[in-house]
């Protein structure tokens, strides 16, 4: 459930306004963050290394008949509360990247030197990225908090 309460947090920040791929993207994002600043996975899923990045499966099933328009509220979990960890990791990455474009976010989570990079076959195999190839990321993109740990 921790996914959905991620996914709901996200919708509930962007005033419901969110496509499932801008979604998927912002979700990872944020895993990442709460990865690299709490040492634990804001995801209960792993990711996947699919053609437009990190996808996490089971909310993309759920999400994909609402196609490229924004998707409605069917979370079945509450979002995360303003004073919780989770929250904050989310908020970190919506104060920077909330009205980013979704072809935007899919670039940066393309990254050549990051996990989707490394695990990305356009066979199309489902390929599982590990949370420590995202924890990796984390810390190559700042090396300023690696150094701190």
């Amino acid at each position: 459930m921790a996914t959905f309460r991620a996914a709901k947090t996200i919708y509930d920040l962007k005033g419901g306004k969110v496509s499932n791929l801008s979604l998927q993207k912002l979700l990872y994002l944020s895993h990442m963050v709460h990865l690299g600043t709490k040492n634990l996975p804001l995801s209960t899923n792993e990711f996947q290394a699919w053609e437009y990045g990190p996808v996490e499966p089971e909310l993309y099933h759920k999400l994909k008949a609402y196609g490229s328009s924004n998707v409605p509220s069917i979370f079945p979990a509450p979002a995360y509360e303003a004073d919780s960890e989770e929250y904050e990791s989310i908020k970190v990455v919506m104060d920077q990247l909330a009205d980013t474009p979704a072809r935007k976010l899919v670039a940066i989570t393309h990254w050549k030197n990051g996990a989707w990079a490394k695990h990305y076959s356009p066979s199309g195999r489902s390929i599982k990225i590990p949370n420590r190839d995202v924890l990796k990321e984390f810390h190559d993109r700042n090396p300023e908090h690696a150094a701190a740990n």
